[in-house]
């Protein structure tokens, strides 16, 4: 894709980059490049634990790791392992990687609608004069029992306010929710600014816990956005569209 708009692939330079913003610190679940002794870290520390590539899109290749009683289960798509000890998690980790460079992340237990967990994306793009809007706000809802809710993960697309309705949310704490998340978005441009030129649009990857906490779990430098051509309101499609046309991107 050559449109005018920066890139960055490694999701460890993205979250350090969040990581040093005070106030937006506290949005990030706690992460640290994968070897044998963050691991151990992570696991002291934390019930689950996933394991996503640095460079990865499309939730390809993200494993969730639990903690048994006698044990670890390491789940990837719908296909479940389990090892005995830390060891043995942290050998098979090692293959799966192939060499590449892996992150782990704390576990954040996704809010559900009707029994199948979500989270949410926030579109952010900068206009010719250089301002950051949040630009859409619409959630992808996961298959039950999958790891990843991404649309390439057989998820479906889903509209904020229903989706937090369904979710057992009240029609003020959903808009107030949208607000706040529309800010971050803003916020998150302001950053990623700061540290290198030429950025035009973001999808930040946020999930909602059970207690209605915002994570961002990942922050996104070449977001997709075809599938909401597929959604009934293509409201959202257009001002995403009309935005995308000032820096070159067609589609």
């Amino acid at each position: 894709m050559s449109y005018r708009s920066t890139s960055i692939k490694s999701k460890w330079v993205k979250t350090k980059w969040l990581l040093k913003n005070a106030n937006i610190r506290k949005y990030v679940p706690y992460t640290l490049l994968f070897n044998r002794s963050n691991l151990s870290i992570m696991l002291s520390r934390y019930s689950t634990v996933y394991f996503k590539p640095t460079g990865g899109t499309g939730g390809f290749n993200i494993n969730r790791i639990k903690k048994l009683g006698n044990g670890y289960q390491v789940q990837h798509n719908a296909k479940k392992n389990r090892y005995a000890t830390l060891d043995a998690l942290y050998g098979q980790l090692k293959k799966r990687a192939k060499g590449g460079s892996y992150l782990l992340q704390k576990g954040i237990q996704l809010a559900t609608a009707n029994g199948r967990p979500f989270d949410i994306r926030v579109m952010v793009q900068k206009s010719n004069n250089g301002v950051w809007k949040s630009t859409a706000i619409f959630t992808k809802v996961g298959m039950p029992g999958k790891v990843a809710t991404n649309y390439h993960q057989g998820g479906d697309l889903g509209y904020f306010n229903k989706t937090l309705s369904k979710a057992g949310f009240s029609k003020t704490s959903s808009e107030r929710k949208e607000k706040d998340l529309k800010k971050l978005g803003k916020s998150v441009g302001q950053i990623f600014d700061k540290h290198s030129s030429g950025f035009r649009e973001l999808g930040l990857d946020v999930a909602l816990d059970n207690k209605g906490n915002a994570w961002i779990l990942e922050v996104n430098t070449r977001p997709q956005f075809y599938p909401l051509k597929h959604m009934k309101d293509k409201s959202m499609y257009r001002s995403i569209m009309a935005y995308a046309k000032q820096y070159g991107r067609k589609k």
